[in-house]
């Protein structure tokens, strides 16, 4: 037996025996973990706090990579982005067996949506309305990656984002909170299902705490500033929302929070996430922030790792910095070894929770891996639940949905492309597997139709930039002139019925570190869409992105515009099955379309207007709140989508015209379907305060719902209203619902709505 086998079990013998976390007892746990952490160095403590990444060992020898080398010296608590089950099981097997303690490492990953059953990109998950599909897909997340050895994700991205230049748009649910907060609590309890008992459900992991899609000019990384108010009534709910699911950790954010960085922000990490919101998980940092503190100007080496772990963060990714001047701190006095014991004392309590001290290889089972990964069930979930995140814009003359028959040209570089279908944060993808859209259009017409293809142009002009657009533009660029390339969808397109351009941004348009200035269509693509509608023949746009895009022109001349964001391993399939009427469209943005990047931001819930331009907004009106150019509203309003059926809302009405403080008022609409054909409406309420201590927004969305209806079907969907649907946080940030007026709205999207008036009593 090893030395660390002895130490092992003897540290279990005095805590008595390690239950499972579904039978754990508090005192089991803290006796536990002080009886480890009290046999534990303070350099051993520190390996604890230190997250080394694992990309040097994607392939070779685990054993002899540097990651094996930190880890049996016991300078790693976990590691992250391991890829399979036999490498894990061997760094499992390093931190067991030849380090002192023998305790397990924690294997991080960022599965953002899906592992390889590739789901939408989280933005186009939110635009399904569908509370439960998406916990769905992270329960399926979770079963995939652990059974490859994950037991952590990085995910979900709560960040509301009003500015779509910035990239990262496409992790989140977008501009609303409400929606966001709803998003938020289902991916956690998908992730980690019932108390992580079982080797398929893993500790989520909620970012980026906090306020990172508020980032100026929406430059990634950039400065976030705002005042408490916004983050407290707007960017904060998803973030607490996860926290009230139980979420297991928290990660900080790059951006400063009040001019201090996130990660040693001890208002934010302390006061606000644990003290305010009880959290009781550990709190890792992104990549390299703590490193990054000293080029915010704030401290480098001993005195910022210092800061960051009196602020309550307790792992730090991959600097080292905890690692390498923790030491130094304890012995200048800047940090003591208790505040140390703090962090050590979460980090393994995750680990206890997750199951690992009772069986360390707990989610490492490479038969599991080689039976659990992209199954047939699990392709039939990523087929639904994609189908119900595209979003119909526009559909003149409904040229949708096309008929399995006739002869349609399919053109444009997301045409034939089967691995930017999958989006941002999609590494496990597996792209030989999955169709492209050319393949999906095939098999749905099959033998009574004929599906022709063009790629018609690259995704952008520049060679510089097109290579940002896809990580493989070097392989899949068309060496053609932009001429030759149109030319070619031109002569493939004379003789057909319809076209279908598919186009828009490639995966590595959108995501980490890709941040755009103009998000209008590149012009070669424009030119290629331009070409196509000359021709003569219907032109229907698959708009294929990461975030919101400008399509003002577009939105003029194409009469069918659907967005598809970047719907995963089955959008073959899935785009297929709504273009060709299979299943009826039912997204909502979850996002604003601006009209133009020079209106951005532009969101639903802003606050009113002491000189307004009004939505009956016609041309430029001088001193009030527009521009000269171009109307101020969005293209298309969050809350929209279209669908091949129609749904009327009538006898909307509520229960009574005053609100107690301890009462509801119901407010109810019936909602029929008047069209031929079975579709799903997501119906939104929305309230405005009338008269408040502080500017209230026009209107706030406040509960939805999806319904499926067949047509000439009929339901009455109702929303309880109560005080605390009114709350806010008012200036001293005490949260509150103030006596007076409200309105109460019920619609299809944040613009079409119907409005009664009620009273909250004092």
């Amino acid at each position: 037996m090893t030395e660390s086998k002895r130490l092992f079990i003897a540290a279990c013998l005095l805590a008595s025996v390690v239950p499972a976390f579904a039978e754990k007892d508090t005192k089991e746990m803290d006796m536990f973990i002080g009886n480890l952490i009290s046999r534990m160095t303070l350099h051993e403590k520190l390996g604890q706090l230190n997250l080394h990444p694992g990309e040097d060992i994607v392939t070779g020898n685990p054993q002899a990579s540097n990651l094996g080398a930190i880890v049996a010296k016991g300078e790693a608590g976990g590691t992250f982005n391991i890829m399979g089950a036999e490498k894990t099981k061997a760094l499992q097997k390093l931190a067991l067996e030849k380090t002192r303690l023998g305790i397990p490492l924690i294997f991080g990953m960022d599965v953002i949506h899906g592992y390889q059953t590739v789901f939408p990109i989280p933005l186009g998950l939110s635009c399904s309305w569908d509370v439960a599909a998406v916990e769905k897909v992270a329960r399926i997340s979770a079963k995939e990656a652990s059974a490859a050895g994950v037991c952590w994700t990085f995910s979900p991205m709560v960040d509301i984002a009003r500015d779509p230049r910035w990239g990262r748009m496409a992790e989140g649910c977008g501009e609303d909170p409400c929606l966001g907060s709803a998003m938020a609590a289902a991916m956690v309890k998908g992730y980690q299902g019932d108390g992580m008992k079982g080797n398929d459900e893993i500790m989520a992991c909620v970012k980026h705490f906090a306020l990172y899609g508020a980032a100026e000019g929406g430059r990634d990384y950039n400065t976030v500033d705002m005042s408490r108010q916004s983050m407290y009534n707007y960017y904060f709910p998803p973030y607490k929302a996860a926290v009230d699911a139980g979420v297991g950790s928290v990660m900080t954010s790059f951006n400063t929070v009040d001019g201090i960085p996130a990660t040693a922000n001890r208002w934010l990490v302390t006061d606000v996430l644990r003290n305010q919101w009880g959290f009781d998980g550990f709190v890792v940092t992104d990549y390299e922030s703590i490193y990054e503190m000293a080029k915010h100007g704030v401290g480098k080496g001993a005195k910022a790792a210092s800061l960051a772990l009196k602020a309550g963060t307790d792992m730090d990714m991959s600097s080292h910095a905890f690692l390498d001047h923790l030491e130094t701190a304890v012995k200048e006095g800047k940090v003591t070894e208790a505040d140390i014991d703090v962090a050590v004392r979460r980090v393994l309590e995750a680990k206890y929770k997750l199951g690992l001290f009772q069986d360390p290889y707990k989610y490492i089972d490479p038969e599991r891996e080689k039976k659990e990964l992209y199954t047939e069930e699990n392709r039939k979930s990523a087929r639904e639940i994609a189908a119900k995140t595209f979003v119909l814009l526009k559909n003149e003359g409904n040229v949708l949905p096309l008929q399995k028959k006739g002869k349609i040209a399919l053109i444009g570089p997301m045409a034939d492309n089967r691995r930017d279908i999958c989006g941002t944060w999609s590494m496990m993808a597996v792209p030989s597997k999955y169709k492209s859209l050319l393949q999906g259009f095939r098999d749905a017409v099959g033998n009574s139709g004929e599906v022709v293809y063009a790629k018609g142009c690259n995704f952008h002009e520049d060679r510089k930039v097109d290579r940002w657009f896809s990580p493989y533009s070097a392989s899949l660029k068309d060496e053609r002139t932009e001429e030759e390339l149109i030319a070619e969808a031109v002569e493939v397109a004379k003789d057909v019925d319809v076209i279908v351009a598919a186009l828009g941004e490639g995966m590595q348009a959108s995501g980490e570190s890709a941040s755009r200035c103009e998000l209008t269509l590149p012009e070669t693509q424009k030119r290629l869409l331009e070409a196509l509608l000359a021709t003569g023949k219907p032109v229907v746009m698959l708009n294929f992105s990461g975030r919101a895009t400008v399509m003002d022109w577009e939105s003029e001349h194409v009469p069918a515009i659907m967005n598809v964001w970047h719907g995963g391993s089955e959008t073959g399939d899935a785009i297929a099955d709504v273009v060709f009427g299979d299943v009826a469209p039912s997204g909502k943005l979850s996002v604003s379309m601006p009209r133009s990047v020079g209106q951005i931001p532009v969101y639903y819930n802003h606050l009113p207007l002491g000189r307004p331009a009004g939505n009956d907004w016609k041309g430029f009106q001088v001193f009030r709140s527009n521009y000269i150019d171009k109307d101020h509203r969005p293209l298309y309003p969050f809350g929209y989508g279209l669908s091949y059926t129609e749904f009327e809302y009538s006898d909307f009405n509520i229960s009574s015209t005053e609100l107690s403080d301890n009462g509801e008022i119901i407010a109810t609409v019936t909602v029929t379907n008047k069209g031929d054909r079975k579709g799903d409406e997501i119906v939104q309420f929305y309230t405005r305060d009338l008269e408040a201590s502080v500017s209230q927004p026009v209107k706030t969305l406040k509960h939805f719902e999806r319904i499926s209806l067949m047509p000439g079907e009929s339901r009455k969907v109702s929303f309880h209203i109560t005080p605390d649907d009114l709350k806010f946080y008012d200036y001293n940030l005490e949260y509150v619902a103030e006596p007076g007026e409200f309105l109460v709205m019920v619609g299809p999207d944040s613009e079409r709505l119907s409005t009664l008036r009620f009273t909250l009593k004092e």
